[in-house]
């Protein structure tokens, strides 16, 4: 309920972004001074900074939000079951019964990952609106040639998330 309740205050702050004038300018507030007096200052090395800074901050929250333990035991078991699926790859019947087992990890599994969501959800829809309003300025521009803000932040997201996640032994 309290992701349900976090996804739609999530998509009202971006829908009425341009309609309710606090919102974005309270954003504005607290962001231009910190992350856009990083993208001023070099904006490559600006907007790395700012994504490992948010990469950082996420696989905390994951790690302390989430019961790492679980997750563990949890994905031990589905490689324990999938070690078995390639053993009876010839056996129709029991590969299907090893897969019904596993779907039985699908809930769980989200069930325990979607915790952090509570908490990330809004900050990073107010991030993602005050990026494109910092980029809508600068129309046309490409990190490196070729990618925009939002392929560059989601490339930087996944190297430093996988980097730090092994670093901090997040599941």
């Amino acid at each position: 309920m309290g992701i349900f309740i976090v996804m739609i205050v999530s998509l009202a702050l971006a829908s009425l972004w341009d309609k309710v004038s606090f919102i974005k300018e309270g954003a504005h507030a607290i962001l231009n001074p910190t992350a856009g007096v990083l993208l001023n200052w070099n904006i490559t090395i600006g907007m790395s900074a700012i994504v490992l800074i948010i990469s950082f901050f996420m696989t905390i929250i994951q790690k302390y939000a989430t019961d790492q333990k679980i997750l563990r035991e949890m994905k031990e078991e589905q490689k324990i079951l999938q070690e078995e699926m390639k053993k009876y790859k010839n056996h129709p019947e029991k590969v299907a019964e090893l897969s019904r087992k596993q779907l039985e990890f699908i809930p769980k599994t989200m069930k325990l990952t979607m915790r952090p969501i509570v908490y990330t959800a809004i900050p990073l829809i107010l991030f993602f609106r005050w990026f494109m309003d910092f980029f809508a300025l600068m129309e046309g521009f490409r990190f490196f040639g070729i990618f925009s803000w939002f392929w560059f932040y989601l490339l930087g997201t996944m190297i430093f998330s996988s980097i730090l996640r092994k670093m901090m032994k997040v599941v």
